[in-house]
């Protein structure tokens, strides 16, 4: 962990700054964690098992003391950079489409409304900052989101007693890793260098990333999908821009709203996967301007979406070095991953 002088004055300001919203209790046990140099921010800790920023302990602490679950509730669960906004925006318009038109262009939440404002984060908005937000008047059933891993979210005790239906989406390991690296090098303060793709790569590969290692925070979702398909519905993003058509079929039947032949002939789906396109998304007034996580500029969240843009980054001793990270780590395991559309 070296820093130059000027980046150990910036990173020292932005510590200061991250220390002004977090709690003495908070404080004292980031003392005690394992910490390394963090992407975005001076350091990412080691809690429960994974790698993450000191803000986001707090909150998830908050959730984990304070979250009622109720069994109707859906979680809609990435790990950053996976396609967390189209999941959110896909899934809100399935479980909301009998009252919400999708061939209505003009009054659907989505053309005027970030993702993010529709699908709150646990860690990033409801229990940000250390407040304690009232959910229980929400109308059934409630859609949330989060990066926690498994482990950790079932920590949660409601939600390990409600058991609420939970949707996984993950994406390779090679694009994450690129959208990851262009996303931090975007909310990185101006007063540090660029974040360089080597430094990057070489944590992502040590498993340090937010909530990584990626491979722990993949097999955790995986493995319980296996387990229990009626209570975890893991999604691939490769597979769902190949076929979005089945896949939605499929997210709507694990949600408990399965399209009708009706639906289905009207052309339903398909109007919902226009609706929710990278393009169409990433074009949208409300999705250019204005902050839905945090400081995340939305303008941000969407680069390219494409599968395969890897090739335009790695070199080939990088692509053989990740690869044989995701042989090692997901051997056995079943999860594999299509790296070409």
């Amino acid at each position: 962990m070296v820093y130059t002088r000027t980046q150990f004055v910036a990173a020292k300001e932005l510590e200061d700054e991250e220390e002004k919203f977090l709690t003495q209790e908070c404080k004292n046990l980031l003392l005690s964690l394992p910490k390394q140099k963090g992407w975005r921010t001076p350091y990412l800790y080691e809690f429960q098992g994974f790698w993450c920023q000191s803000k986001k302990i707090q909150a998830i602490i908050s959730f984990q003391k304070h979250f009622i679950s109720r069994e109707s509730d859906v979680i809609l669960a990435t790990i950053p950079k996976s396609g967390t906004t189209w999941l959110k925006g896909l899934v809100f318009s399935i479980m909301n489409r009998k009252h919400i038109d999708v061939k209505n262009l003009k009054n659907h939440p989505l053309l005027h409304s970030n993702p993010h404002d529709l699908v709150p984060f646990f860690e990033y908005k409801l229990y940000s900052d250390n407040q304690i937000p009232d959910l229980s008047r929400l109308p059934d059933p409630r859609l949330f989101a989060t990066h926690i891993p498994f482990n950790s979210l079932m920590q949660q005790n409601s939600i390990k007693n409600a058991s609420p239906k939970i949707v996984y989406l993950c994406r390779n390991p090679l694009d994450t890793f690129v959208s990851s690296w262009h996303f931090v090098n975007n909310l990185r303060p101006k007063s540090l260098p660029p974040f360089q793709i080597e430094e990057a790569f070489k944590m992502y590969c040590d498993g340090i990333i937010g909530f990584g290692p990626f491979w722990e925070h993949m097999l955790g979702y995986w493995n319980e999908s296996l387990k229990n398909p009626t209570a975890v519905l893991f999604l691939k993003y490769e597979a769902m821009r190949e076929d979005i058509v089945s896949n939605l079929k499929e997210l709507a039947k694990f949600l408990g709203c399965p399209f009708s032949v009706e639906e289905e002939q009207e052309g339903v789906i398909k109007e919902i996967a226009k609706l929710c396109c990278f393009d169409k998304m990433k074009n949208l007034e409300a999705n250019k301007t204005g902050k839905s996580i945090k400081n995340f500029e939305n303008k941000y969240l969407f680069r390219k979406g494409e599968v395969g843009d890897w090739v335009n980054y790695l070199s080939p001793s990088m692509v053989e070095q990740l690869s044989q990270i995701m042989e090692e780590k997901l051997a056995g395991s079943g999860l594999t991953f299509k790296l070409f559309p």
